[in-house]
């Protein structure tokens, strides 16, 4: 499941001759709604954010570091560019995206001076936007572009990566067969919260709580199989994209009075 048209056609051109895979464009928060999962599923894999294919084609408008349009949809043909959002949105919308999915400590600046930039021209280009944000964040001696955090947030919100995100893990929860396992590849803290956050909370009994008179049962219906797991070095020196995924993996429980 994809929402990217291209890697559905490379998903087609790749597995057009095994009868075992089936592809679906679309979001995996709609996993549920898809017949081919009405069976139970014995493992679902998702890999969140953005591919390196859409990262490395400028056309697409991810990439602060190669010039295209200012795009940034998974689906280009479904939703609003960043561009048009850019140029509808207040100061104080643009300043809570760049806050709530990047944590820019200058999201407030960075949003009065794109509202005041779009004044004189419109933005609708990575580069220009890129040149924007570094004007104002300044490059210093970081070695991470100063509209890392900003374009990060663009793309969520443009996305609804984190929405689908908890839509998914639901669905998945939904699907999965008792022993089927859940694994999730996120790749920013905000992804990665989200799915440690799900496992807890169907693994383990809430704290409890003084006030309450009586203690709340739980049953838990997964099992957290891994707890973090990160790249080793011998694969971030094939890979640097990997530095920064998290692989989160739990199991489903057979339900209270089922048998293993």
């Amino acid at each position: 499941m994809d929402k990217d048209p291209e890697a559905i056609a490379t998903a087609h051109a790749l597995a057009s001759a095994d009868a075992r895979v089936r592809v679906r464009r679309g979001s995996f928060a709609g996993l549920a709604h898809w017949d081919e999962t009405a069976g139970g599923l014995d493992g679902v894999f998702m890999d969140l954010g953005v591919s390196s294919p859409q990262l490395d084609v400028a056309e697409r408008g991810f990439s602060f570091s190669k010039d295209g349009p200012l795009d940034m949809r998974m689906d280009p043909e479904s939703g609003e560019s960043a561009a048009n959002w850019l140029a509808r949105a207040d100061e104080r919308e643009i300043a809570d995206v760049l806050w709530t999915y990047g944590e820019e400590k200058l999201s407030r600046k960075i949003a009065r001076t794109i509202v005041a930039r779009r004044d004189e021209a419109p933005l609708l280009r990575t580069a220009q936007l890129a040149e924007l944000i570094a004007s104002v964040v300044g490059r210093g001696d970081s070695k991470i572009h100063p509209a890392t955090r900003s374009f990060q947030a663009i793309r969520i919100f443009i996305n609804r990566e984190l929405e689908d995100l908890e839509r998914g893990l639901d669905a998945a929860l939904e699907r999965l067969k008792p022993g089927g396992r859940l694994v999730v590849i996120s790749f920013h803290s905000l992804e990665d919260r989200i799915v440690k956050q799900f496992i807890a909370r169907h693994a383990k009994a809430p704290p409890g709580n003084r006030r309450m008179p009586v203690e709340q049962d739980f049953t838990p219906v997964l099992r957290d199989v891994s707890g973090a797991l990160r790249a080793e070095s011998d694969e971030t020196a094939t890979n640097p994209r990997a530095r920064s995924a998290v692989m989160r993996v739990a199991e489903k429980l057979p339900a209270a009075g089922a048998s293993a």
